[in-house]
């Protein structure tokens, strides 16, 4: 059976690929690479997923990741398809997922 940890190890593996992908892109380019566009998706699923298995009595301790935001965004993802904003995809990806990884980290040496 998986702990934690391994869930918090998926998230870190997530973002590391999710950077990896976008490397040298900017949102124009981003957003017409559609294999870049679904493995970045995939991946912020496997965040969301990977949340999802994350005991609450360690997300509370370690409030400071907005984790009901990080499912959100999987629900978003999941349940509205067609309705994903590539533009919030971006932004997401520049200012949430290297501090995500940084915060995740943190959580697993501890």
């Amino acid at each position: 059976m998986r702990n934690y940890h391994h869930f918090v190890q998926d998230i870190i593996t997530a973002c590391e690929k999710i950077v990896r992908f976008v490397e040298n892109m900017d949102f124009e380019q981003f957003s017409k690479d559609e294999k870049t566009v679904d493995a970045v998706i995939r991946n912020l699923e496997i965040i969301g997923e990977a949340t999802r298995k994350i005991p609450d009595s360690v997300k509370e301790r370690y409030n400071n990741i907005d984790w009901p935001a990080i499912i959100g965004m999987r629900n978003i993802i999941i349940h509205e398809y067609f309705g994903v904003d590539l533009e919030e995809i971006w932004k997401t990806i520049k200012e949430d997922i290297p501090a995500l990884k940084l915060s995740v980290k943190k959580l697993l040496s501890n």
